[in-house]
């Protein structure tokens, strides 16, 4: 089809235009031990042994939702090697954490580096040098250049875990040419859900390579690790009522203070175990709070709560699980701001009773199964976050309740690793 190849075209022709801009991003998003050049798809050597897979996801919360298919990959594929990539610094960091707490042997199997910018030179080298067994992109990921590479060179491709909501097929429908010519090189695409799947099939992905597997973020396991770090922070805090608010955005932690505050006058010893989604932000969220008069604690300098510390801010990356686990209630951020909210699966997980926003549009499809068991509460307001927390801290018994009733849900949910697996195995050639 002409139009979809002219539209490529011009949206590299476009990406050409904004190099200076992106330029100085590349030079922003950046760890000390990587080269910038991996942004051009150079500078990628050593790379795990072939043959190996591709699984790119964009940050942090791609990462965490993909851990059990990483471990699901390298258990399943033995003679295969993964590399991971992400587009952001912070992604970069998770990634290293997850490598290293594996084994010894996938540890030798698993690697991470940054993708490239999606020019096509760049794309091309990137391929090329990799040399993919399979390319898996998470959730919604199709950079235009980088998927017509795989189809040049022969790599099949898969999107797992796929997702697009409504907001984004908005936006990605202004660019149906593009998306059209895209979505043309998927292989298999992994719905999470049929509403996704529709979706995806209106932009141009094809009918028969689409199927319906249920969403992977239901299949996180239980954190052992993070488990034992949490009891030590039971421990260490005493009875005291505390409450975990993760992956909290810019603007909303004023509104969660205010929250706080209302609660302090009822639960005088309360703590609010308040973490930032991005590290960039720990030090102004410190200074905010500071500002505001509150007695803080920071973890990343080892500081001790004590009996008068009424924020501990939890600014160290890979640990929101170990504290959402210290907790007695979690608030899942992003949700209290109209950014579409976070991973409420992380806490329920745990067992946790589970609040948040109303701003749920990124996560509608977990979210739906645990509203309708009472494991999670909507809260509008500050006031409303107040009382959710008093009445969690005066009725343990029923907070206790709607924790283990997000824990069946989940349990109840599971089944799209097995399926993506399967999927993904009638897709590699070289045999397990």
């Amino acid at each position: 089809m002409v139009a979809p190849r002219w539209s490529r075209l011009a949206y590299s022709a476009a990406l050409y235009g904004l190099a200076p801009l992106i330029g100085w991003r590349i030079w922003r998003e950046q760890v000390p031990t990587y080269s910038r050049l991996q942004r051009l798809g150079l500078r990628l050597e050593p790379l795990p042994p072939a043959p190996r897979m591709w699984l790119h996801c964009a940050s942090v919360g791609e990462i965490r939702a993909a851990r059990p298919l990483i471990e699901g990959l390298l258990a399943r594929f033995p003679h295969h090697s993964l590399l991971l990539t992400t587009m952001t610094a912070t992604g970069a960091q998770q990634a290293q954490a997850l490598i290293a707490e594996q084994g010894a042997t996938d540890q030798s199997r698993l690697a991470h580096r940054f993708l490239p910018l999606d020019f096509p030179g760049a794309a091309k080298r990137f391929v090329a040098r990799v040399k993919p067994e399979l390319a898996l992109l998470f959730e919604t990921e199709l950079w235009p250049n980088l998927l017509h590479a795989c189809h040049r060179q022969a790599v099949p491709v898969a999107v797992v875990n796929g997702r697009l909501s409504p907001r984004a097929f908005a936006r990605y429908q202004r660019l149906r040419p593009l998306m059209h010519s895209a979505l043309a090189n998927v292989t298999w695409l992994a719905a999470k859900s049929s509403e996704d799947a529709e979706r995806f099939q209106a932009l141009g992905c094809a009918a028969d390579a689409t199927t319906v597997v249920g969403s992977l973020k239901f299949e996180q396991a239980l954190p052992e690790k993070a488990l034992e770090e949490s009891e030590r922070l039971l421990h260490a805090w005493g009875p005291r009522p505390v409450w975990v608010a993760g992956s909290t955005r810019d603007g909303e932690e004023a509104l969660l203070l205010s929250a706080h505050r209302q609660l302090l006058t009822r639960f005088p010893e309360a703590l609010l175990v308040l973490v930032p989604r991005h590290p960039q932000r720990f030090d102004e969220v410190a200074e905010f709070c500071e500002g505001e008069g509150w007695s803080i604690s920071r973890r990343s300098l080892q500081q001790p709560v004590t009996a008068s510390t009424q924020v501990y801010l939890g600014d160290t990356l890979g640990e929101l699980s170990a504290l959402y686990g210290a907790g007695s209630v979690a608030y899942v951020g992003g949700s209290l701001v109209p950014l579409g909210g976070h991973n409420v699966l992380e806490p329920a997980v745990l067992g946790k009773p589970v609040l948040c926003g109303p701003s749920l549009e990124n996560f509608s499809d977990v979210a739906e199964p645990l509203l309708a068991a009472k494991a999670l509460t909507v809260v509008a307001t500050p006031d409303d976050l107040a009382n959710a927390l008093a009445d969690a801290f005066t009725h343990p018994a029923r907070a206790q309740q709607a924790g283990e009733a997000g824990k069946a849900v989940i349990q109840a949910q599971r089944g799209a690793l097995a399926r993506t697996l399967t999927g993904i195995e009638q897709l590699i050639s070289t045999p397990c």
